[in-house]
């Protein structure tokens, strides 16, 4: 059975908190686990959360702030250690090339599993598989960030009521979807295109370009919310967004889940960016995230 959910795993900004772990964020996307910005304690937080290095195949390394990579070290010197079967690959901006190498070779431990270095050195495609292409879009901070975006191929769903007209049951169903045309009825006659699905993570950033790029038709965009409304020129000084300014992208990026974390640890009422994020506009589904919550994909 196919799974599709982010698992969160930390939610803090700059510093933990007695509540929020450092950043960490894995997707399950069907059968394959994309880990997003590993900071601090995010080993811990996987075996809290139930997730195993087992689950991993690719590591996404937004920037080289110690909340969004300090975690590198340990987890994958635990994917050696469990002796993940299968490659990981891992890409991260091209700009912290020695960041990452310090971070892989952090202590001595022994190699045994295939780790592919996948360094982003421009907006584009990374990667390319059955079930998505990943992206990658420059943002706009202090250090060179990126953010990613994962999209599925367009597919087609079958309507019953279109295969009855044409008087296609039984096994000639799978026979016309594998084929693609069944005794001059095509595929294209018995269903509709089902739009792929779409997920964009978006961490440390003023507003730019590559936000609404990656937000664009998202079912769920996860972003940093680091700042209230009231404290924007913070936000513009230290490149980050408001929970205003998140939710205002969301909104018109036609965001069907809206998931805000990356919380700065001066507000006590986790609601509030909840508020600001309505005040704002975006009437979707909304998720204040908190430690360990796991968040579905929103059905098709």
């Amino acid at each position: 059975m196919s799974v599709r959910e982010l698992v969160v795993l930390g939610t803090a900004s700059q510093v933990p908190t007695r509540h929020r772990n450092h950043n960490g964020y894995l997707l399950r996307w069907d059968g394959q686990g994309i880990l997003f910005d590993p900071g601090e304690g995010t080993q811990r937080q996987m075996l809290r959360a139930g997730v195993a290095a087992h689950d991993l195949n690719r590591i996404c390394v937004t920037h080289f702030h110690g909340d969004h990579s300090l975690g590198l070290a340990g987890v994958i010197q635990r994917i050696n250690l469990d002796q993940v079967p299968h490659p990981v690959t891992a890409h991260y901006p091209a700009s912290g090339q020695r960041f990452f190498e310090r971070l892989r070779y952090a202590t001595a431990y022994r190699e045994t599993v295939r780790l592919a270095e996948a360094p982003v050195a421009a907006d584009g495609p990374l990667a390319v598989t059955d079930g998505f292409t990943l992206d990658a879009r420059r943002l706009s901070h202090p250090v060179e960030s990126y953010g990613y975006r994962l999209t599925e191929p367009d597919g087609r769903r079958i309507l019953p009521a279109r295969l009855a007209a044409h008087g296609i049951t039984g096994p000639d169903v799978g026979r016309i979807q594998r084929e693609g045309v069944l005794g001059g009825v095509t595929l294209e006659d018995v269903s509709e295109v089902r739009r792929g699905q779409r997920f964009a993570f978006v961490m440390d950033t003023r507003l730019c370009d590559g936000v609404y790029e990656l937000a664009e038709g998202a079912d769920m965009l996860v972003i940093e919310s680091t700042f209230l409304d009231e404290d924007v020129q913070l936000a513009v000084d230290h490149g980050h967004l408001t929970a205003g300014q998140a939710a205002a992208v969301a909104r018109d990026a036609g965001v069907r889940h809206l998931v805000l974390t990356h919380f700065s640890q001066r507000y006590a009422d986790p609601a509030e960016f909840e508020r600001q994020a309505r005040a704002a506009g975006f009437a979707g589904e909304l998720t204040v995230a908190q430690d360990l919550m796991r968040v579905p994909m929103p059905k098709r």
